[in-house]
């Protein structure tokens, strides 16, 4: 009882008029969760159990979709909560796990893009030394660091956070981003820095990568065969989309962090709505309707459903 005292509890105010549209919303969210954990399922199982989907690409593409799942499974079981509850609160600890699981995955989708682009730098500029650079060690080294850098880095924001003492109880938001930094007593120029350097870690330098990379791609694929320009534009293409989804919706999170006193309480929801609703469904959308593979399986399994 006297652990339960002790516990700080944070008041989540983003929410606009949750008492007359909590079954409403309730509603939007678990048909919005069930539809991204049934869509992103479907094509993971499709690549597991199809031999011909066995290659790298597949495989990062399966584990990109995984990510999307773990990554709205941080978010929406708590809004649920959260519409049904009197009290839209969180406890200190349990929004700094939030925060760290929020970055650490969101981290993992720039890594896991960037391996994607060297795949198909590999396979279509150095295309005879494929089967020898991308093995399974490589797969499988690629797809620990993308999971294991960034929990690494958004850890050590997470607990420096976390033990800072809180003066403020209010979030401005329905979920903790990192507007957490905001409930402290004084701001810290230290962990704004830290913040800085895991930014460009797992986002900006992976993301000038990939551009960097399909810019290389583009210009060799120019050079070469037709053949060569369809398959560039046949693989590379939905990477692409997914990677200009997620960067925009990650822009939305700075922006709602830096101008949340300026913005009205119902577009900050909106737009805080932008981040969590639209990326884990638009992935394998565009991957089950661009990758020819998937589509084709896709096709197969919804004719013999009919």
């Amino acid at each position: 009882m006297e652990g339960e005292r002790n516990v700080t509890y944070i008041t989540l105010n983003g929410y606009v008029e949750v008492e007359k549209y909590r079954y409403l919303y309730f509603v939007i969210i678990f048909t919005i969760y069930i539809l991204i954990i049934f869509c992103n399922s479907i094509i993971v199982c499709l690549i597991v159990i199809h031999r011909n989907l066995h290659e790298p690409m597949y495989v990062f593409i399966a584990a990109l979709l995984v990510n999307s799942v773990l990554y709205s499974t941080v978010i929406y079981p708590k809004l649920l909560i959260d519409f049904l509850s009197e009290k839209q609160i969180i406890s200190h600890s349990a929004c700094h796990f939030q925060y760290f699981i929020f970055y650490s995955l969101g981290g993992s989708e720039f890594l896991l893009l960037a391996a994607m682009a060297y795949d198909r730098y590999v396979c279509i500029c150095q295309p005879l030394q494929y089967p020898t650079i991308m093995t399974k060690t490589t797969i499988s080294v690629f797809l620990v660091l993308a999971w294991l850098v960034p929990a690494c880095q958004v850890a050590g924001s997470a607990i420096l956070s976390a033990n800072r003492k809180v003066c403020y109880f209010t979030l401005e938001g329905i979920f903790c981003n990192n507007s957490v930094h905001k409930l402290h007593c004084v701001s810290s120029r230290g962990l704004s820095i830290f913040g800085v350097i895991i930014m460009l870690n797992i986002v900006f330098f992976p993301m000038f990568y990939i551009v960097f990379t399909y810019i290389k791609i583009l210009i060799i694929s120019y050079r070469s065969s037709r053949e060569v320009r369809t398959k560039a534009a046949q693989t590379c293409l939905p990477h692409l989309l997914v990677l200009i989804n997620f960067s925009l919706l990650c822009t939305y999170d700075i922006v709602i962090l830096r101008l949340e006193s300026d913005i009205p309480k119902t577009a900050r929801l909106i737009m805080t709505l932008q981040v969590v609703l639209y990326h884990p469904l638009f992935n394998p959308i565009i991957y089950g309707l661009k990758m020819k593979e998937i589509s084709k399986h896709l096709k197969k399994l919804f004719s013999h459903v009919k």
